[in-house]
């Protein structure tokens, strides 16, 4: 997939923060009209998540309807599309976590969920390796903890596929300092994945 064809499609923002206020004050209807504005965004953010491992039994058109699905209950009041691009992107990021670890428990730690890393590793962006989601998570909670702000800005880049000048804009700082924080957390995150005696064992076998 082609950096073009990963990029967010434009949307009438206004159009959809308005659906997305309806929804909150009531209006059923208007969460579907809502996400209909956005699908193509979110199935792209959904399929640059999913690797070899996940795809076997989750395809992106699934794990969008998924989020949809834990999102309804809930009736947020977003503020902006990009507001709400990001916690889908945390939906999402949740439900693969939890798909992760019922097929690691079923398996007994066998036939790891492996996404790609292309977003993560900026050296090589063309990288097509996949890596194990739940070593991944584990990582990122770490860099969440350490540092809340460049575990955000990571989170929404890898897993919510949204612009700098966008994860500045949600964050309320400067371009430069999302910068910033991803090549911190890029550093941080591949020498923790590279680190983790799991993934080093199951490498070896």
């Amino acid at each position: 997939m082609s950096a073009d064809e990963c990029a967010p499609t434009p949307a009438p923002a206004d159009d959809l923060t308005t659906l997305l206020h309806a929804w909150h004050q009531g209006d059923s209807g208007a969460f579907s009209a809502a996400v209909d504005r956005v699908y193509l965004d979110l199935k792209r953010m959904a399929a640059q998540r999913l690797g070899r491992g996940a795809a076997a039994t989750f395809s992106p058109t699934e794990l969008v309807h998924e989020a949809v699905l834990d999102m309804l209950p809930a009736r947020m009041d977003f503020a902006s599309r990009t507001h709400f691009l990001a916690t889908m992107s945390l939906a999402m990021r949740a439900i693969l976590v939890d798909h992760a670890r019922a097929r690691s428990a079923e398996k007994r730690g066998g036939d790891r969920v492996q996404v790609s890393i292309s977003r993560i590793d900026e050296e090589n962006p063309h990288s097509a390796a996949p890596i194990d989601l739940l070593a991944l998570e584990q990582a990122l909670q770490g860099l969440e903890a350490l540092d809340p702000r460049c575990g955000r800005a990571m989170h929404l880049t890898y897993f919510g596929g949204l612009s700098q000048e966008e994860i500045a804009r949600l964050l309320g700082v400067s371009v430069p300092t999302v910068k910033r924080d991803l090549r911190f957390a890029r550093a941080w995150l591949l020498k923790a994945i590279s680190d983790d005696p799991a993934r080093d064992a199951a490498d070896a076998g």
